[in-house]
């Protein structure tokens, strides 16, 4: 049975991980039968966002880890303990934890750094040819860590991001919200998700593609 990672940053889109893309995620591969290996970084998150009125919440601390384990209902590992040869491919859903607790993209842009542990996976399942799977903004990730590779990558159309993807050292490629942009060189598979939006329904077929691309890729 394979083994495929499913990287969390949080809880809720706007300072964890978007949750229906990730619930979509892992939907898709309990169908495909696969053993899911959730894992997030044990680390502090970067803000805490009320989302019900969009307002930063003050004064509060949050950790990646322990708001990750809402999604993955208390089945999850530390990204310290997982390693490469753990799993046969791993994705990253997105929301905003992906690009301020992952990494600080949403602060730094083009000179963000990535989490050590992040950077770490990442690197090593493209060492070892193994498949990864970038959802939404999550991309972003692949472009930093991978950039003197020049991966495919996509998060839609966005002029801005895509721009950035760019320098970086990415390839991006213009997606809709049903498509996937496949980097068979590098083993990459990304999809724009909410990025485009707009509903559950259009996202979910992106992300079936994903994860099925992903696995036939593994």
């Amino acid at each position: 049975m394979k083994k495929i990672g499913v990287v969390l940053s949080g809880s809720g889109v706007n300072d964890g991980t978007e949750i229906h893309e990730a619930t979509l995620t892992l939907l898709f591969l309990d169908k495909a039968e696969v053993e899911i290996v959730c894992m997030a970084p044990d680390i502090e998150q970067y803000d805490l966002i009320d989302h019900l009125s969009g307002q930063e919440i003050k004064n509060q601390k949050r950790n990646v880890l322990k708001e990750s384990a809402r999604i993955a209902r208390g089945e999850l590992k530390d990204m310290a303990q997982v390693k490469s040869s753990d799993i046969d491919g791993i994705i990253f859903p997105g929301g905003y934890g992906a690009a301020k607790n992952l990494c600080n993209f949403a602060v730094k842009g083009i000179d963000c750094k990535v989490n050590q542990e992040v950077e770490k996976i990442i690197r090593k399942m493209h060492q070892e040819s193994k498949p990864m799977g970038f959802i939404c903004i999550a991309p972003v990730l692949a472009a930093k860590v991978l950039g003197e590779f020049h991966p495919q990558l996509t998060i839609g159309n966005d002029p801005d991001t895509a721009e950035k993807i760019k320098k970086m050292g990415g390839e991006h490629i213009v997606c809709e919200v049903k498509g996937v942009a496949v980097d068979r060189k590098n083993k990459i598979v990304s999809t724009p998700a909410y990025m485009i939006g707009p509903t559950i329904s259009k996202i979910a077929e992106g992300i079936e593609k994903l994860v099925n691309k992903v696995l036939e890729l593994a």
